[in-house]
């Protein structure tokens, strides 16, 4: 398995795993479930976690990619800008998931509105998310490419 295969076998957690997390917050928003809160601002946490493996191997799919006949270094850059962002945004997510986990854990009055934040915040990060793996998948698929 080289650094491109790997990258692409963990780059889709930090998407997916966040938007499971989303649905799961809803749940527990709408049935009025702690428990659910809390195990949604977990995944919230595991998917920040995930970004980190996801990041790092970009650079050495970066080194296998590049060599490729056909590809348009433009779109790397635009993948690697991308995934600077939604990196920063996700471990932001996650370290916002930890205090509405520990609010939610210690009963504080808040709890619930930092619950919110993190629903609203994750809409943010989860349009970062769609655009990185949006221009992750240009770099290879010209179908998908806007012109």
């Amino acid at each position: 398995m080289n650094d491109a295969h790997l990258h692409l076998a963990l780059n889709h957690l930090p998407i997916i795993i966040p938007f499971v997390a989303v649905l799961v917050l809803i749940g527990g928003i709408v049935f009025k479930s702690e428990i659910i809160k809390r195990t949604a601002l977990l995944i919230f946490v595991l998917g920040a976690i995930c970004t980190l493996p996801a990041f790092a191997t970009g650079e050495g799919a970066e080194e296998v990619v590049e060599e490729l006949q056909g590809i348009d270094h433009h779109y790397i850059h635009e993948h690697e800008e991308a995934a600077e962002t939604f990196a920063l945004l996700s471990y932001a997510l996650g370290l916002l998931a930890i205090v509405g986990l520990w609010a939610n854990l210690k009963k504080k009055n808040f709890s619930n509105l930092i619950a919110i934040v993190v629903l609203l915040f994750s809409g943010v990060v989860l349009f970062f998310a769609k655009q990185t793996g949006t221009t992750g998948g240009e770099v290879r698929h010209t179908e998908i490419r806007g012109n």
